[in-house]
């Protein structure tokens, strides 16, 4: 795949900034735009359906939830790899990420190495 196009939705503008430049600096992963909640994720999506490879999606949002982007996102485009990246990664919430489409889940504080692996594979 080379370079894979991503998009964030994460609601704390801190750890967005943060997670853009890692998964820039340490991946192949190009970051083509973000949202801090489920309505401007969908929006975006929606509206740049080949846009992204990959939705990077916290739970929590400003307004809304990482739930309501993953069924809309599933949805809107099927081949779209979704990865939920939050703290609230509990076996519970785990099951219904993957339920709702997500390709991966990952805890926000434990497995940011999973994630940029995950990133590296998928661009190879």
């Amino acid at each position: 795949m080379g370079t894979v196009n991503a998009f964030l939705v994460e609601d704390n503008p801190v750890l967005r900034e943060s997670l853009s430049g890692t998964l820039e600096e340490l991946t192949p992963v190009r970051v083509v735009g973000s949202a801090d909640d489920e309505q401007g994720a969908v929006a975006w999506l929606r509206d740049h359906r080949d846009g992204c490879d990959l939705v990077v999606i916290d739970i929590f949002l400003k307004r809304g939830s990482g739930l309501g982007v993953l069924l809309a996102a599933h949805e809107i485009d099927r081949s779209l790899k979704l990865v939920v990246l939050s703290n609230w990664a509990t076996p519970d919430m785990r099951r219904r990420c993957l339920e709702l489409g997500a390709s991966q889940v990952f805890d926000k504080s434990g497995e940011i190495d999973e994630l940029i692996g995950y990133c590296s594979d998928l661009a190879a």
